[in-house]
C-alpha cells in the first residue's frame, strides 16, 4: 500500500497555505493499494481522529473546520492495510511540508497556520525598501567629543575598527568610536531617497557604554555621541518628507551593567540594582548570589537579563507614558526587536497595544533566526504570526539558502523547498511583510560570505583591514547582485545593511561594522544596486503580485509574478504586467 498527500499541492489540501479563523479545509490523501480504514488524526491540543470518505479511484477526503482563535494546528494520516497493521503518513523528514513520508510510527505532523483574518501589516512594509545604518559608521556631522575616559575616538574616518577584548567573557569591549551621528545621518537622507530607500532601520542608539550600544544605559536618552532627542525627532520629520519612515532598534532583553538601571560602575547618579536590594531596579534583574552572580545575556557579565514578567519594568517599557510609546512620539514608526524569541508572548502582546495606540501604522519586526511560525524558545512552541504579536521578522532562512546557492553548497531545488515551507506557514499578509535581509550587523559583510572570505580561519586580531583578492571580489560582487535580483523579485521588504551597495568589506564582528567609505565608493556596483531597487518601485507586480517559483536544472532559480484577473494576491487592482526572471549562479565553484 502507498500513499501521498502533497500539502503545497490543492489537489490535496485546500485552500492553501495559511488559513483564517473558523476556514473550511478539505484534506485529501490518495492511496495505491487496499485500505481498509483510512483515518485524519487532527489535533489542536485536543486530538481527533477523523474518518476519511472513500471518494473512489484511491482518493480519501475530510473536511475541518479551523479554529474560532488563532493557533497552529496539526494534522497526519494513517491507514489499515490488508495485513491488518497501522501504515502512518505525515510531514518530510526535513519537516518542510510538501510530499509526505510513509512511517511504521506516528509521524512529525503537517502544520496548519490559523490567523486573525484583521491582520494586516501597514502597506509600506510590502511596498517598500529597507536600508539598515549602524550609527556610529554612517556619516559624521562634527568630531565627537567624549568625556568618558575609557572611550577611543578615531580622528581617521576610514581606518578599521579595534579590537578590545574583556577578560571576564572574551567580548569585544567595543569602546572605539568614529563619531557617525543622527545629524549625519539626516544629512544623508538625499542619497537615501535616491537610493530608494522607504524604510531607515538604525541600530541601537540609546545612550550606552559601546559603540554597538545593545548594552543600554538609558532607554530614555539618545546617546550624546549621536545627538540629542530633538536631533532624532528632527531626523524623523525630514524623512518623512522624503516618504522615508524610522524603525529603531529595541533591545529589551537585557540592559548594560554600566546603566542607570543596574550601575555596575556607579557612573549614573541611580541607585541601581548591583548596587543595593532596595534599588527600585532591584527586581528588574535575577540575582543568584547578589550582587555578582546574576542572570545575564548568552552568559556575558555585561548585559544582566531583564526579568520581563516584573511589573515595574513592564510598566517603564510598555506603559502611558513608557519607553516603547515614548519614541514613538518622537516621530519613529515602530520597533526592529533584538532577540524577540528571549521576550515572553505576552510582552510581545501588550508591546504591540501599546506601539499601535500611539501609532496604529506603527510595526514589530522581530528578531528571529528560524521559521517564525513555530520558532522552539525555552522548551515551548512559539507563533509570532498569527496577528497578535509581530508584523514581520528578519528571513534568515531565506538569506541563509540563497548565500548557499550562490556558493554551490545547494541546488535551486533545495532553495525552492524552502522558501515554500515558509509561504506555506506564514499568513500572506505576513509572508509579503518579511524583511528580506542580505547582509546584517550580526554577521561578516555578504560579499565576503559570497567570496568565502569570512577570514574565519584566523584569529580576530589578524582579521583587521584584510581586503580581498580583485578576482575574488569580482565574483562575490556578481553574486550579491544576484541575491539581489532575486530579492527585489520576491514578497517581503528587501533590506540593504549599510555599504553594501558599494561594495564594502569586512569579516565578522566588529569588521563588519566599519565605516562607509565616502568619496571611495564602487559607482558601478551602486549603479547596478539602484537599477534593482528602481525596478522594484516601477514594478507594482513586485510587491503585490502573485509568486510562484520554479528551477531549471540545479543552477537556474526562476521566480515569475503576476496578477489574476486584474487583482493582486489582497484583492484590490493591479494594473502591471508579469514579471519573470530567471538566475543562473555562475559556475565558480570558490
Amino acid at each position: 500500500m502507498e500513499m501521498f498527500h502533497n500539502s503545497q499541492q490543492i489537489e490535496c489540501r485546500n485552500p492553501q497555505g495559511a488559513v483564517t479563523t473558523g476556514q473550511e479545509i478539505v484534506l485529501k490523501v490518495f492511496i495505491r493499494g487496499h485500505a481498509s480504514q483510512v483515518t485524519l488524526r487532527y489535533w489542536n491540543g485536543e486530538e481527533m481522529l477523523i474518518s476519511m470518505k472513500h471518494m473512489g479511484k484511491g482518493e480519501y477526503k475530510a473536511k475541518i473546520k479551523a479554529p474560532d482563535k488563532p493557533c497552529l494546528v496539526w494534522y497526519d494520516f494513517k491507514a489499515l492495510n490488508e495485513r491488518g497493521h497501522w501504515i502512518y503518513y505525515g510531514n518530510a523528514n526535513d519537516k518542510l511540508g510538501g510530499v509526505g513520508v510513509h512511517y511504521q510510527d506516528p509521524p512529525p505532523a503537517y502544520q496548519i497556520t490559523v490567523y486573525d483574518p484583521k491582520f494586516n501589516p501597514p502597506e509600506y512594509l510590502r511596498e517598500g525598501i529597507m536600508y539598515q545604518i549602524f550609527p556610529d559608521r554612517f556619516y559624521r556631522s562634527k568630531m565627537p567629543v567624549s568625556e568618558r575616559k575609557d572611550r577611543i575616538i578615531h580622528t581617521n574616518w576610514n581606518e578599521p575598527p579595534f579590537i578590545t577584548a574583556d577578560e571576564r567573557s572574551g567580548d569585544n569591549w567595543a569602546l572605539d568610536f568614529f563619531g557617525g551621528d543622527l545629524e549625519g545621518i539626516r544629512q544623508k537622507l538625499p542619497y537615501l531617497k535616491d537610493l530608494g530607500i522607504t524604510v531607515l532601520y538604525l541600530n541601537p542608539i540609546f545612550k550606552a557604554r559601546t559603540n554597538h550600544r545593545y548594552d543600554t544605559g538609558d532607554y530614555m536618552t539618545v546617546d550624546p555621541l549621536l545627538g540629542t532627542e530633538e536631533d532624532l525627532s528632527r531626523l524623523c520629520a525630514d524623512a518623512k518628507e522624503m516618504g522615508i519612515r524610522i524603525l529603531l532598534d529595541g533591545v529589551f532583553s537585557h540592559t548594560g551593567e554600566d546603566s542607570l538601571y543596574f550601575n555596575r560602575y556607579n557612573n549614573y547618579s541611580s541607585l541601581g540594582a548591583y548596587q543595593s536590594k532596595r534599588s527600585p531596579y532591584f527586581s528588574w534583574y535575577k540575582f543568584r548570589k547578589f550582587p555578582d552572580d546574576y542572570a545575564c545575556w548568552w552568559g556575558i557579565p555585561t548585559l544582566p537579563e531583564l526579568n520581563k514578567d516584573d511589573k515595574s519594568y513592564r510598566e517603564f517599557m510598555l506603559g502611558k507614558d513608557g519607553v516603547a510609546a515614548h519614541w514613538i512620539k518622537a516621530g519613529t514608526h515602530g520597533w526592529r526587536l533584538d532577540v524577540a524569541d528571549e521576550l515572553t508572548m505576552e510582552f510581545l502582546r501588550e508591546l504591540r497595544k501599546t506601539t499601535t495606540k500611539q501609532n496604529p501604522n506603527s510595526v514589530l519586526l522581530g528578531e528571529v533566526w528560524e521559521d517564525a511560525s513555530n520558532k522552539m524558545a525555552y522548551g515551548q512552541m512559539r507563533s509570532y504570526v498569527l496577528g497578535d504579536t509581530l508584523d514581520s521578522v528578519m528571513n534568515y532562512p531565506l538569506r541563509e539558502a540563497l548565500i548557499r546557492f550562490l556558493t554551490h553548497e545547494i541546488s535551486a531545488a533545495q532553495v525552492i523547498r524552502q522558501i515554500r515551507s515558509l509561504q506555506e506557514n506564514y499568513p500572506v499578509p505576513f509572508f509579503y511583510s518579511l524583511m528580506n535581509l542580505l547582509g546584517s550587523h550580526d554577521r561578516a559583510r555578504l560579499i565576503n560570505i559570497l567570496g568565502r572570505q569570512d577570514y574565519s580561519n584566523l584569529p580576530n586580531a589578524q582579521r583587521r583591514g584584510l581586503l580581498m583578492d580583485k578576482q575574488i571580489k569580482d565574483l562575490a560582487k556578481e553574486r550579491l547582485i544576484k541575491m539581489l535580483t532575486i530579492i527585489v523579485s520576491m514578497p517581503g521588504m528587501p533590506s540593504m545593511y549599510y555599504g553594501d551597495e558599494v561594495g564594502m568589506e569586512g569579516a565578522a564582528d566588529p569588521f563588519c561594522r566599519g565605516t562607509f567609505p565616502w568619496g571611495q565608493e564602487d559607482t558601478e556596483m551602486l549603479k547596478a544596486v539602484k537599477a534593482l531597487f528602481k525596478l522594484r518601485k516601477d514594478r507594482p507586480v513586485l510587491t503585490r503580485g502573485y509568486f510562484d517559483l520554479a528551477c531549471e536544472g540545479e543552477d537556474t532559480l526562476c521566480i515569475h509574478r503576476y496578477a489574476k484577473d486584474g487583482k493582486d494576491v489582497f484583492g484590490k487592482p493591479l494594473k502591471d504586467e508579469p514579471y519573470t526572471v530567471r538566475v543562473t549562479r555562475d559556475p565558480n565553484r570558490l
